[in-house]
């Protein structure tokens, strides 16, 4: 079977989340679609499978049916294996967490790019910062060439790493970026907040980048990190190189593999010392669990 899979999300008041939720859930239920949703008065985000396109339509359409579909990000792709164990429908004060109040993505925002009018705002602005909003082990694997890389664990701590690090009298105009477009979106909004003049952002995110330019026009170097059993995707999104360390989150390379702490579903260099007897029965199921299903990681 080829699963239908969907990336989706959109900032969008969304007045009763409870009734939202408990709509999303029976859609999903009722149509065997698996995956996790975030629901925030804010808007949605998540990633959904469904073993037909008409099942993911019933979902998609009811989505667009409450929030509309201007501005709402929709990718889609397929898996060959289903991606997800469950499905999870979770209402969340952010569906990307920072932290801000007077932050509203859903008022302000800076100026979406596609990426070839990224290409030329990078290549025509060599003296411009290029803020990389995701995690340190995200950008470790692959990012943009020159992009600044502000060494954060979570996005709560981008507004520190601004904070420190830029001025808006003298940084005047800022580019952005992350896996699918959520995260830059949000810290663009931040930064307009915080008195920047000029805030880029990648529309659609590395994910369209990679797939609309081509390897020999690109300013990506490596391979972009994505949250589900892929791990990682290159040019085309052909899936890439990397495979997951279920004790950590991490992403591991050949290299990680060959290394003598590395056991395939429990634990890599990384986390070897953190491994608790407890913690490896349970990743020991976990992963004996996970061969006889044959799903993904997510």
């Amino acid at each position: 079977m080829t699963w239908t899979v969907a990336a989706l999300y959109k900032f969008s008041k969304i007045k009763d989340r409870e009734a939202f939720q408990a709509e999303l859930k029976s859609r999903c239920n009722d149509n065997g679609v698996y995956g996790s949703l975030l629901v925030a008065h804010e808007g949605i985000n998540g990633t959904i499978c469904a073993p037909t396109r008409e099942a993911m339509d019933k979902v998609t359409d009811y989505i667009i049916s409450e929030i509309g579909d201007e501005k709402l990000s929709l990718k889609y792709s397929t898996a060959e294996l289903r991606p997800f164990r469950r499905m999870k429908v979770r209402l969340k004060n952010e569906i990307v967490t920072l932290r801000k109040d007077h932050v509203d993505p859903t008022k302000d925002v800076g100026i979406y790019l596609n990426p070839q009018e990224w290409n030329e705002l990078l290549k025509n602005n060599p003296d411009m910062p290029v803020l990389d909003t995701r995690n340190d082990y995200e950008v470790e694997i692959g990012t943009f060439k020159n992009a600044v890389d502000p060494k954060t664990k979570v996005f709560t701590e981008f507004p520190d790493f601004v904070e420190k690090t830029l001025n808006p009298e003298k940084n005047k105009k800022v580019a952005m970026f992350c896996t699918g477009g959520i995260r830059c979106e949000k810290a663009s909004s931040y930064m307009l907040a915080e008195g920047y003049d000029e805030v880029y952002h990648l529309d659609g995110g590395i994910l369209k980048y990679l797939e609309e330019v081509p390897k020999e026009e690109s300013l990506w170097e490596g391979e972009c990190y994505v949250f589900d059993h892929r791990v990682s995707v290159g040019h085309g999104l052909k899936e890439g190189t990397y495979d997951y360390c279920f004790g950590c989150g991490f992403p591991v390379n050949a290299t990680d593999k060959a290394h003598d702490s590395f056991e395939e579903g429990i634990c890599c260099a990384r986390c070897v010392g953190d491994l608790t007897a407890a913690k490896r029965k349970s990743l020991t199921e976990r992963h004996t669990h996970f061969k006889s299903t044959q799903v993904g990681v997510a």
